[in-house]
């Protein structure tokens, strides 16, 4: 009875059903098709892109744009393999260093926790800008064309620490914290045999944050990565789509080499370096989705 009961409750209208289908059909479109229209207009001849514009069916399709971007295959490999090291080292090190700072504030007899969620929501409300950052890690560590340059800035955000800090506020009971530390369990031990097996949807989902905002980053290297050799995907692709604006802006250079100027792509050259970045990412995230929304909304309550 209680079942049919609550079977009675949940129902709900044919009407509300298809209108909730489709509302959730075109929200699904709405994110696929810019995906979908970006890798079309990648295959996209120029002529096809001045002619008509963006669209799901080009008259005339081409490779122009991947045979430009991968004409030095050599380079882009390199710089896929700094993305990739950048990336994986930043998340480990990224989730683990937030993890240790958020399980301290979140203990309620940590004697530090004020003035460290203190710190914490300073150094989130306020920066340095750019120009102390620049100095702090060129002049005073010395790190202008190291690796490190481009982890150290992203190692923590504090708005995600406050997210794993609610988490384990919410999920690890003090009580069994009490009954680990009777039964002759230390604070490391606790932490990891205990409060990180209990919390994997939120390092699934820092992991998640972690991964993107490494990929992404372009910034730092532009500050700090004067080396060729070293530069990340992002950054080398935005050089890339830099030099070719150049080459069209040189009117000289348009006259002395009019066949080469016409054959160059740009619209399409663009929408073939997002594809190339975004795919790690399209890979990545399947493998942290089943841990997303659990570990987002039980951290996301701020308090």
């Amino acid at each position: 009875m209680l079942k049919t009961a609550s079977r009675r409750e949940n129902t709900i209208s044919p009407l509300t059903n298809y209108v909730l289908n489709g509302g959730f059909i075109v929200l699904a479109l709405a994110c696929v098709l810019p995906v979908v229209l970006v890798i079309i207009v990648s295959f996209t001849h120029n002529d096809s892109l001045l002619s008509r514009g963006y669209s799901f069916f080009p008259a005339k399709w081409s490779l122009i744009a991947y045979e430009s971007l991968f004409k030095d295959y050599g380079t882009i490999l390199r710089a896929y393999g700094v993305s990739v090291g950048i990336t994986a080292a930043g998340t480990v090190l990224s989730v683990l260093l937030m993890a240790l700072y958020a399980y301290p504030i979140s203990r309620q007899d940590y004697p530090l926790r004020p003035f460290f969620t203190f710190f914490l929501f300073f150094t989130m409300l306020f920066s340095g800008g750019i120009v102390s950052k620049y100095i702090v890690f060129t002049q005073g560590l010395g790190l202008l064309d190291n690796y490190l340059s481009l982890l150290l800035p992203l190692l923590i955000v504090p708005f995600n620490v406050i997210i794993m800090r609610t988490f384990f506020q919410t999920t690890i009971h003090p009580a069994l914290i009490e009954s680990a530390r009777i039964d002759g369990a230390g604070e490391l031990r606790i932490f990891v045999r205990i409060v990180l097996p209990l919390s994997l949807p939120v390092m699934a989902t820092m992991a998640l944050f972690s991964t993107i905002l490494f990929w992404n980053d372009w910034f730092n290297a532009l500050l700090f990565i004067r080396a060729e050799d070293k530069y990340p995907v992002q950054f080398l692709m935005i050089r890339v789509l830099n030099d070719i604006q150049y080459l069209r802006e040189n009117v000289q250079l348009a006259a002395q080499n009019p066949e080469m100027m016409r054959n160059l792509p740009n619209e399409s050259l663009q929408m073939a370096m997002a594809v190339v970045g975004m795919g790690p990412i399209l890979i990545v995230y399947p493998f942290f989705q089943k841990y997303f929304v659990k570990g987002l909304t039980i951290g996301a309550v701020k308090g």
